[in-house]
């Protein structure tokens, strides 16, 4: 595939695209407040790093399609974004692939516990001039309404990874968000809604970080207005 050139042109026709966009905002009382950082930095071809687990036990044991082995390869390339491996050590949606963030803190805002838990997660600090703007929110299964923040990362940055939170860190490359076979939706028993999943290197994103990478190409790249609030998650991320 041909990947994205990471210059002014793409920062600017996201931040143009985030901007005209009239944010859907879910306001549920219910839900606890979470923030996700979208950063997005230059990466070259072939500089993918490997799970330092074997990959039966990060799928543990969930099917996978024919065509997929499981394993983040192949990704890198152009103009990407940072996607974590959880810690398997985590009480919650261990070792499954998020974006860095986590529950705001009172009286904090979405930008600002982005940029926090950008910073604590992967030791990248950016001010609050980098963010272009901000995804939709979604809404989890687990008790939360997720704010994704857009940011420009500048560069390349030089994450490095709070070991007690996360294990892996890579770069993705955004011309895999637009992959012939993306994204996929599937159907289960216990919801109406499709399951969306978003193909990355040989593995699949679910929601809610499949919700917000398809959002990111759809709107950050297409400019494709579409909601992704009421795509669904598997079974697995509901807890």
């Amino acid at each position: 595939m041909v990947t994205l050139a990471y210059d002014d042109a793409l920062r600017d026709g996201i931040r143009e695209r985030l901007a005209r966009h009239r944010r859907r905002v879910v306001t549920d009382a219910g839900k606890r407040r979470a923030a996700v950082a979208v950063v997005l930095v230059d990466s070259l071809v072939g500089e993918d790093r490997v799970d330092p687990a074997p990959v039966e036990d990060w799928i543990a044991g969930r099917p996978m399609p024919e065509d997929l082995d499981g394993r983040m390869v192949d990704v890198s390339g152009g103009a990407a974004f940072f996607l974590c491996r959880r810690a398997a050590r985590l009480s919650s949606h261990s070792a499954q692939w998020a974006l860095p963030g986590g529950r705001l803190d009172p009286g904090e805002n979405a930008v600002d516990a982005a940029r926090r838990e950008l910073h604590e997660e992967l030791d990248v600090q950016l001010p609050e001039s980098a963010v272009l703007g901000q995804l939709d929110d979604y809404p989890t299964r687990s008790g939360y309404v997720i704010t994704p923040v857009v940011m420009w990362g500048g560069g390349r940055l030089d994450p490095r990874p709070a070991p007690d939170e996360v294990v892996a860190v890579y770069r993705v490359g955004l011309h895999q968000l637009t992959r012939a076979d993306s994204p996929r939706f599937v159907q289960i028993a216990e919801s109406p809604r499709p399951v969306v999943q978003i193909p990355l290197g040989n593995d699949l994103i679910h929601a809610p970080t499949g919700a917000v990478l398809l959002q990111l190409r759809w709107l950050g790249l297409e400019g494709r207005p579409d909601p992704v609030d009421e795509m669904e998650q598997p079974v697995f991320a509901w807890r």
